[in-house]
C-alpha cells in the first residue's frame, strides 16, 4: 500500500489489474477527454507504462481501492508529464464511472498532494486538465489548485486546449 485515506488505499497496479483498468479506459463516456475509449492493446500499453514509472520513478498512477469492498475503482497518482518543452509532476486520476460523483477522485487526488510534498519533497504539483473536463477540473481546484497557463497537446490526431491546475508547496 502507497498511501490510505478515510475510505480509499492506493497501491501500485499490476498485470491483474487488467479486467479493472478496462472497466475504466474503454468506457466511452469516462474517455471523452481521450477522444475515445481505449482497446485491449492501448489498455496494456497504459498497464505497462504504469509499471515503469514506478521501476523508473518509484511513483505512477496507482490503483485506487475502495476499503468496503476490496475493489479497483480508478487509478490516481503520480506522473511526469510534457509541458511546453520541460517535465511537471502531474496529479493525474480517472475513474470508474459508477463511481464519479461520491468524492473518491477528490480524496485519492489530496492524498496525492500530501505525497508529493511530504514525501517526494516537490515545491510544486499540478494537475494538467483539458479544457471540456469540468468533473477533473472541479476536483483540481477542490485540491487547491489554479490555473496558471494553458498549452495545445495533440492527441489522436486533435489539437486539445489543456489548462494546468497548480499548488505550491
Amino acid at each position: 500500500m502507497i498511501l490510505d485515506t478515510e475510505r480509499l488505499y492506493l497501491r501500485e497496479m499490476n498485470q491483474g489489474d487488467f479486467p479493472s483498468l478496462c472497466k475504466i479506459l474503454q468506457d466511452e463516456d469516462t474517455m471523452y477527454a481521450y477522444e475515445g475509449a481505449f482497446s485491449d492493446r492501448e489498455v496494456q500499453e497504459w498497464l505497462d507504462r504504469q509499471i515503469s514509472r514506478y521501476q523508473q520513478w518509484n511513483f505512477g498512477l496507482w490503483a485506487v481501492i475502495l476499503k468496503e469492498t476490496g475493489e479497483m475503482i480508478g487509478q490516481c497518482g503520480l506522473t511526469m508529464q510534457p509541458w511546453k518543452g520541460t517535465e511537471v509532476l502531474e496529479i493525474g486520476y480517472l475513474f470508474n464511472r459508477s463511481y464519479w460523483h461520491k468524492g473518491y477522485a477528490t480524496e485519492a487526488a489530496k492524498a496525492c498532494k500530501k505525497y508529493a510534498f511530504e514525501i517526494i519533497k516537490a515545491d510544486e504539483v499540478c494537475s494538467i486538465i483539458r479544457n471540456t473536463n469540468t468533473a477533473s477540473q472541479n476536483v483540481a481546484v477542490r485540491n487547491g489548485m489554479t490555473v496558471v497557463d494553458t498549452w495545445i497537446k495533440h492527441y489522436r490526431g486533435v489539437d486539445m486546449p489543456h489548462d494546468r491546475y497548480v499548488i505550491r508547496r
